[in-house]
């Protein structure tokens, strides 16, 4: 083909100086619908089209996001020969994804559309404040904050929040960035929620949104998350989709498989007092809401529900779940959580085999540790017995799926370690121990509530 034809090129997602490590790599980047259609046009006047796909020299296959304008359609994979892909079957992939979300509604909860819109507030009018934790990972920190700074947003602050730092690596290039936007916060126990918490409490911004040294945020992320809290009236948190932003690796290809927040392109509205009907172990089903990589908070609802957790998350015993516990506090609290998919973050996964185990772990015993602190309420543990009896054949299916997916299909097992796919499941049996040694530790629940007034749960006297 001529190499001086007209065409597309496709960035990636992340860019990443090593080669992909076995065959089942994927170059990941996305697509727009709108470029896709300029180009056709020259096609269709007889002009042959190339799509060229930089830094994929090393790749057979590409997963790409199609986009329209801010809003993502969903996933496609397409071959790739000579670092680019066929653009005839580019274009029909394309048109295939655009007619199937053409189907689903926008912005539905369960098929239902807000029932009472908020408020409507231009989103330039709203302060936002970005909570960006790290510990030591000056390279990756790096790649993270430069994203965060230019993304399309006005009024923001980003607070760099430096967690039991063993170097003064952090400090000294925060500072040395001489940048008016950023602050950096030192907070030397080492704890993910203490380190959240500390940033909560410096956030200037009406909105607090938080992300972590490990990804490449959308240009857009920030104007699709505060969207996101004119949904309904009463919104505390919105979340977005975390997708893999690099697959080079066997242990990069398992975790995106295992994950729930990496490629939904549902839009949700949650609520309390609204169980939707796909989701009947509703308020327990965690892992729709979200994950701790991509979400914002009203700052003043958390702080007032005494921030996070300092006994879960990485950092302490139980090594995560306080991202899923603040979910949950905020949906019981009587304020809704919105899930938009717009509001996109790309996510680095761990790319060796001991990573993954290191993080597959750490959800293990994050999600056990929850469950643990759930059991220990009374009122919460009631309503999860009541929810288990009413949805039992729910409660199995949902188990079984779990089992599945924590297995290595079998191109993957060979290259994996051995009892990579339990690594989970004995971890969330550990979970319990691990919550009550970091209590012990004297990790406090609610660390902020003897700063702010309490919240008071709306309906709740």
């Amino acid at each position: 083909m001529d190499a001086s034809a007209p065409g597309l090129t496709l960035r990636p997602a992340m860019h990443s100086p090593d080669q992909p490590t076995w065959d089942g790599a994927l170059w990941i980047g996305e697509v727009r619908v709108d470029a896709v259609e300029n180009a056709d046009r020259l096609s269709r006047m007889g002009v042959p089209v190339r799509c060229r796909l930089a830094g994929a020299q090393e790749y057979s296959r590409a997963r790409l996001l199609v986009r329209a304008d801010r809003r993502p359609l969903g996933f496609l994979e397409i071959g790739i020969s000579d670092s680019e892909v066929n653009f005839g079957e580019l274009r029909n992939r394309v048109t295939g994804v655009r007619a199937s979300a053409s189907t689903r509604d926008p912005f539905d909860g369960s098929g239902h559309l807000a029932d009472e819109p908020g408020d409507s507030v231009s989103e330039l009018d709203v302060s936002v404040s970005v909570v960006l934790c790290t510990r030591d990972r000056v390279s990756m920190l790096r790649t993270a904050l430069e994203s965060v700074l230019s993304v399309d947003y006005p009024y923001l602050e980003v607070l760099v929040v430096d967690n039991a730092a063993e170097t003064t690596d952090t400090r000294d290039y925060v500072l040395g960035l001489q940048e008016r936007r950023v602050r950096l916060i030192d907070e030397p126990r080492p704890g993910l929620s203490r380190a959240r918490n500390a940033g909560l409490s410096a956030a200037a911004g009406d909105i607090v949104a938080f992300t972590d040294d490990d990804v490449v945020v959308d240009r857009y992320w920030l104007r699709a998350l505060v969207d996101g809290f004119r949904r309904g009236r009463s919104v505390a948190c919105v979340s977005g989709m975390v997708p893999a932003g690099e697959i080079r690796t066997p242990a990069q290809a398992y975790f995106d498989r295992r994950v729930g927040w990496s490629d939904s392109i549902q839009s949700r509205i949650f609520d309390w007092s609204h169980p939707p009907a796909d989701v009947p172990l509703f308020p327990f089903a965690v892992r729709c809401y979200g994950t701790g990589a991509n979400f914002a908070v009203d700052r003043e609802v958390v702080r007032r529900l005494g921030g996070f957790d300092e006994a879960l998350g990485a950092g302490a015993p139980t090594g995560g779940g306080e991202d899923i516990d603040m979910f949950f506090r905020i949906l019981r609290s009587g304020r809704q959580l919105v899930h938009d998919p717009a509001a996109i973050v790309w996510h680095r996964h761990r790319a060796d085999s001991a990573g993954l185990l290191v993080q597959s772990r750490g959800y293990g015993l994050g999600l056990g540790a929850w469950l643990a602190k759930m059991a220990g309420d009374p009122r919460m543990f009631w309503l999860a017995a009541t929810t288990v009896a009413r949805r039992g054949p729910a409660l199995v299916r949902h188990i079984r799926a779990a089992s599945d997916q924590t297995a290595p299909p079998a191109h993957l097992a060979a290259l994996l370690p051995s009892g990579t796919g339990s690594t989970t499941v004995r971890s969330i049996v550990k979970g319990p121990w691990a919550y009550r040694a970091a209590r012990r530790e004297g990790r406090s629940p609610e660390p902020l509530c003897a700063n702010v007034p309490p919240y008071q749960p709306i309906g709740e006297p």
